[in-house]
Protein backbone atom coordinates (compact mmCIF):
# COMPACT_ATOMS: atom_id res chain seq x y z
CA UNK A 1 0.00 0.00 0.00
CA UNK A 2 0.98 3.11 -1.33
CA UNK A 3 2.10 5.52 2.21
CA UNK A 4 0.38 9.40 1.24
CA UNK A 5 3.03 12.07 1.72
CA UNK A 6 1.16 13.55 4.71
CA UNK A 7 1.69 9.93 6.36
CA UNK A 8 5.44 10.41 5.69
CA UNK A 9 5.70 13.81 7.16
CA UNK A 10 3.39 12.23 10.58
CA UNK A 11 5.92 9.13 10.84
CA UNK A 12 8.88 10.94 10.18
CA UNK A 13 8.55 13.92 13.16
CA UNK A 14 7.05 10.44 15.17
CA UNK A 15 10.14 8.94 14.52
CA UNK A 16 12.37 12.36 15.71
CA UNK A 17 10.34 12.69 18.46
CA UNK A 18 10.93 8.71 19.73
CA UNK A 19 14.69 9.16 18.73
CA UNK A 20 14.62 12.53 21.17
CA UNK A 21 15.80 14.26 18.82
CA UNK A 22 12.73 16.55 19.16
CA UNK A 23 11.51 16.56 22.93
CA UNK A 24 9.02 18.84 24.25
CA UNK A 25 8.56 22.13 23.55
CA UNK A 26 10.89 21.78 21.08
CA UNK A 27 11.18 23.83 17.98
CA UNK A 28 10.78 22.10 14.09
CA UNK A 29 13.41 22.64 11.50
CA UNK A 30 11.90 25.34 9.06
CA UNK A 31 10.19 24.63 6.64
CA UNK A 32 12.63 24.06 3.98
CA UNK A 33 14.97 22.31 5.51
CA UNK A 34 12.44 20.00 7.12
CA UNK A 35 10.35 19.20 3.78
CA UNK A 36 13.95 18.50 2.21
CA UNK A 37 14.63 15.85 4.88
CA UNK A 38 11.95 14.23 4.95
CA UNK A 39 11.56 14.42 1.10
CA UNK A 40 8.16 15.66 0.50
CA UNK A 41 6.50 19.02 -0.89
CA UNK A 42 5.93 21.58 1.61
CA UNK A 43 2.30 21.52 1.13
CA UNK A 44 2.72 18.02 2.25
CA UNK A 45 4.42 19.12 4.95
CA UNK A 46 1.76 21.67 5.85
CA UNK A 47 -1.01 19.28 5.77
CA UNK A 48 1.03 16.59 8.25
CA UNK A 49 1.71 19.56 10.20
CA UNK A 50 -1.91 20.19 10.34
CA UNK A 51 -2.69 16.67 11.16
CA UNK A 52 0.35 16.78 14.20
CA UNK A 53 -1.78 19.77 15.70
CA UNK A 54 -4.91 18.24 15.68
CA UNK A 55 -3.77 15.32 17.38
CA UNK A 56 -1.80 17.73 20.25
CA UNK A 57 1.48 16.41 19.05
CA UNK A 58 2.06 19.94 17.51
CA UNK A 59 1.26 23.00 18.25
CA UNK A 60 2.33 26.37 15.47
CA UNK A 61 2.47 29.76 16.97
CA UNK A 62 1.84 32.63 14.56
CA UNK A 63 5.29 34.36 13.66
CA UNK A 64 7.09 31.96 16.18
CA UNK A 65 7.44 28.51 14.11
CA UNK A 66 5.88 25.24 14.92
CA UNK A 67 6.88 23.59 18.33
CA UNK A 68 6.22 20.28 19.98
CA UNK A 69 3.67 20.59 22.82
CA UNK A 70 4.27 19.09 26.20
CA UNK A 71 3.17 15.59 24.88
CA UNK A 72 1.34 15.31 27.82
CA UNK A 73 -1.66 12.57 28.15
CA UNK A 74 -4.50 14.28 28.70
CA UNK A 75 -4.16 16.58 25.46
CA UNK A 76 -2.63 13.42 23.35
CA UNK A 77 -5.60 11.54 24.18
CA UNK A 78 -8.35 13.88 23.72
CA UNK A 79 -8.93 12.94 20.64
CA UNK A 80 -10.30 9.74 21.57
CA UNK A 81 -13.51 12.24 22.68
CA UNK A 82 -14.06 11.90 19.13
CA UNK A 83 -13.90 8.29 19.18
CA UNK A 84 -16.53 8.51 21.94
CA UNK A 85 -19.10 11.10 20.57
CA UNK A 86 -19.04 9.04 17.08
CA UNK A 87 -19.99 5.43 18.82
CA UNK A 88 -23.22 3.95 17.03
CA UNK A 89 -26.05 3.75 19.60
CA UNK A 90 -25.84 -0.33 19.55
CA UNK A 91 -22.39 0.08 20.65
CA UNK A 92 -23.61 2.39 23.79
CA UNK A 93 -23.01 -0.32 26.76
CA UNK A 94 -19.44 -1.10 25.39
CA UNK A 95 -18.25 2.46 26.52
CA UNK A 96 -19.98 1.73 30.41
CA UNK A 97 -18.00 -1.31 30.13
CA UNK A 98 -14.62 -0.16 29.42
CA UNK A 99 -15.06 2.61 31.91
CA UNK A 100 -15.91 0.12 34.78
CA UNK A 101 -13.00 -2.08 33.71
CA UNK A 102 -10.63 1.67 33.62
CA UNK A 103 -11.94 2.23 36.60
CA UNK A 104 -11.87 -0.47 38.89
CA UNK A 105 -8.04 -0.54 38.21
CA UNK A 106 -7.52 3.11 39.24
CA UNK A 107 -9.45 2.53 42.69
CA UNK A 108 -7.33 -0.20 43.54
CA UNK A 109 -4.05 2.04 42.50
CA UNK A 110 -5.86 5.07 43.94
CA UNK A 111 -6.00 2.94 47.72
CA UNK A 112 -2.22 2.62 47.94
CA UNK A 113 -1.38 6.04 46.56
CA UNK A 114 -3.82 8.56 47.71
CA UNK A 115 -2.62 10.78 50.12
CA UNK A 116 -4.96 12.93 52.66
CA UNK A 117 -5.33 15.84 50.92
CA UNK A 118 -7.30 13.84 47.81
CA UNK A 119 -9.08 11.38 50.49
CA UNK A 120 -10.12 15.39 52.76
CA UNK A 121 -11.13 16.34 48.68
CA UNK A 122 -13.47 13.62 47.82
CA UNK A 123 -15.07 13.33 51.29
CA UNK A 124 -15.91 17.28 50.72
CA UNK A 125 -17.45 16.72 47.19
CA UNK A 126 -19.90 14.00 48.87
CA UNK A 127 -20.68 16.25 51.94
CA UNK A 128 -21.32 18.73 49.43
CA UNK A 129 -24.47 16.99 47.71
CA UNK A 130 -25.61 14.51 51.00
CA UNK A 131 -28.35 17.09 50.99
CA UNK A 132 -29.74 16.92 47.98
CA UNK A 133 -29.38 13.58 47.25
CA UNK A 134 -31.89 13.22 50.25
CA UNK A 135 -34.11 15.79 48.45
CA UNK A 136 -35.80 12.71 46.05
CA UNK A 137 -37.71 14.03 43.23
CA UNK A 138 -36.43 17.24 43.71
CA UNK A 139 -33.00 16.92 44.07
CA UNK A 140 -30.55 18.99 41.95
CA UNK A 141 -29.43 16.53 39.97
CA UNK A 142 -27.61 18.34 37.35
CA UNK A 143 -25.25 19.30 40.37
CA UNK A 144 -25.07 16.15 42.06
CA UNK A 145 -23.87 14.53 38.82
CA UNK A 146 -21.11 17.48 38.81
CA UNK A 147 -19.95 15.45 42.26
CA UNK A 148 -20.15 12.23 40.80
CA UNK A 149 -17.88 13.14 37.93
CA UNK A 150 -15.39 15.15 40.13
CA UNK A 151 -15.53 12.33 42.62
CA UNK A 152 -14.04 9.51 40.65
CA UNK A 153 -12.09 12.51 38.59
CA UNK A 154 -10.23 12.24 42.13
CA UNK A 155 -9.92 8.98 42.49
CA UNK A 156 -8.34 8.31 38.73
CA UNK A 157 -5.90 11.28 39.50
CA UNK A 158 -4.99 9.50 42.79
CA UNK A 159 -4.20 6.64 40.86
CA UNK A 160 -0.82 7.86 39.72
CA UNK A 161 -1.33 7.15 36.05
CA UNK A 162 -1.83 10.19 33.98
CA UNK A 163 -2.75 7.60 30.53
CA UNK A 164 -5.42 6.00 32.99
CA UNK A 165 -6.66 9.33 34.06
CA UNK A 166 -6.84 11.02 30.95
CA UNK A 167 -8.98 7.93 29.75
CA UNK A 168 -11.39 7.85 32.46
CA UNK A 169 -11.90 11.64 31.65
CA UNK A 170 -12.56 11.08 28.52
CA UNK A 171 -15.20 8.35 28.91
CA UNK A 172 -16.64 9.72 32.46
CA UNK A 173 -17.50 13.12 30.72
CA UNK A 174 -19.07 11.04 27.12
CA UNK A 175 -21.58 9.06 29.93
CA UNK A 176 -22.51 11.96 32.01
CA UNK A 177 -25.83 12.12 30.09
CA UNK A 178 -26.79 8.24 30.37
CA UNK A 179 -25.91 8.50 34.19
CA UNK A 180 -28.19 11.62 34.81
CA UNK A 181 -30.75 10.25 32.49
CA UNK A 182 -30.59 6.98 34.80
CA UNK A 183 -30.92 9.09 38.24
CA UNK A 184 -33.93 10.85 36.72
CA UNK A 185 -35.80 7.52 35.70
CA UNK A 186 -34.82 5.78 38.97
CA UNK A 187 -34.92 8.24 42.06
CA UNK A 188 -33.71 5.66 44.07
CA UNK A 189 -30.29 5.24 42.00
CA UNK A 190 -29.29 8.60 43.51
CA UNK A 191 -29.33 7.37 46.88
CA UNK A 192 -27.70 4.01 46.19
CA UNK A 193 -24.77 5.44 44.32
CA UNK A 194 -24.29 8.12 47.02
CA UNK A 195 -23.78 5.28 49.12
CA UNK A 196 -21.38 3.32 47.06
CA UNK A 197 -19.30 5.96 46.79
CA UNK A 198 -19.03 6.55 50.48
CA UNK A 199 -18.24 2.67 50.77
CA UNK A 200 -15.54 3.52 48.15
CA UNK A 201 -14.11 6.24 49.89
CA UNK A 202 -13.98 4.08 53.30
CA UNK A 203 -11.96 1.58 51.40
CA UNK A 204 -9.40 4.45 50.23
CA UNK A 205 -9.07 5.47 53.93
CA UNK A 206 -8.21 2.14 54.29
CA UNK A 207 -5.72 1.85 51.83
CA UNK A 208 -6.94 -1.36 50.94
CA UNK A 209 -6.98 -1.91 47.01
CA UNK A 210 -8.83 -5.00 46.60
CA UNK A 211 -11.80 -3.64 48.70
CA UNK A 212 -11.75 -0.87 46.71
CA UNK A 213 -11.37 -2.55 43.12
CA UNK A 214 -14.34 -4.29 44.63
CA UNK A 215 -16.59 -2.10 45.86
CA UNK A 216 -15.91 0.35 42.70
CA UNK A 217 -16.99 -2.30 40.23
CA UNK A 218 -20.03 -3.41 42.00
CA UNK A 219 -20.72 0.48 41.71
CA UNK A 220 -20.59 0.70 38.31
CA UNK A 221 -21.74 -2.69 37.02
CA UNK A 222 -25.35 -1.69 38.60
CA UNK A 223 -25.23 1.33 36.40
CA UNK A 224 -24.09 -0.36 33.47
CA UNK A 225 -26.89 -3.11 33.85
CA UNK A 226 -29.24 -0.76 34.62
CA UNK A 227 -28.40 1.08 31.55
CA UNK A 228 -28.09 -2.15 29.57
CA UNK A 229 -31.70 -2.96 31.07
CA UNK A 230 -33.36 -0.32 30.03
CA UNK A 231 -32.66 -1.09 26.18
CA UNK A 232 -33.61 1.27 23.29
CA UNK A 233 -35.19 3.63 25.95
CA UNK A 234 -32.02 4.62 27.93
CA UNK A 235 -30.12 7.78 25.58
CA UNK A 236 -26.64 7.75 23.65
CA UNK A 237 -23.86 8.77 25.93
CA UNK A 238 -24.26 12.37 24.53
CA UNK A 239 -28.12 12.63 24.19
CA UNK A 240 -28.58 16.32 25.96
CA UNK A 241 -32.41 16.48 24.61
CA UNK A 242 -32.82 13.43 26.34
CA UNK A 243 -31.90 13.94 29.43
CA UNK A 244 -33.67 17.34 29.21
CA UNK A 245 -36.84 15.58 28.45
CA UNK A 246 -36.52 13.37 31.16
CA UNK A 247 -36.12 15.99 33.64
CA UNK A 248 -39.32 17.97 32.28
CA UNK A 249 -41.23 14.67 32.87
CA UNK A 250 -39.54 14.35 36.67
CA UNK A 251 -40.90 17.46 37.46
Amino acid sequence: MTTSQTDVVVQGVREMIRSRRLGPGSRLPIERDLAEELGVSRGSLREGVRALCIMGVLETRQGDGTYVTSLDAQLLLAPMSFMVDLQAPEHRDDLHVVRRVLETEAAARAARLIDDAALDEAEAVLEGVSELVAGGRDADHERILDADIAFHRIIAHASGNAALASLIDALADRTSRARLWLGLQHHGQIETAHSDHRAILAALRAHDPDRARHMMDHHLLVVEDRLHDAGDDAPAPTDRAATDQAATDAQ
